[in-house]
């Protein structure tokens, strides 16, 4: 392969790393990556929810806009011309 990387080279690649960091924070690297990648999945699902629950209080607070205007409207005496 030009310009790609080996199976030996990713090998000695993995062995250096190994060495440097140790197996012990490369368990806890991979458990926190493992949780930030579960933790964004599960707010992407509960995105949609949020949003649908938003704009059904939108529309609750269009037609509560509504209905008080209304109100106002019929409590506010007409101002003569």
């Amino acid at each position: 392969m030009l310009g790609g990387i080996s199976l030996w080279q990713l090998a000695i690649l993995l062995v250096i790393v190994v060495l440097l960091f140790g197996t012990k924070k490369l368990r806890n690297l991979g458990g926190d990556l493992g949780g930030a990648v579960k933790g964004f999945k599960k707010a992407m699902n509960d995105e949609p929810k949020e949003e649908e629950k938003k704009l059904e209080n939108d529309a609750d607070f269009a037609e509560t806009d509504k209905t008080e205007a209304k109100e106002q409207a019929k409590d506010e005496p007409k101002a003569d011309k």
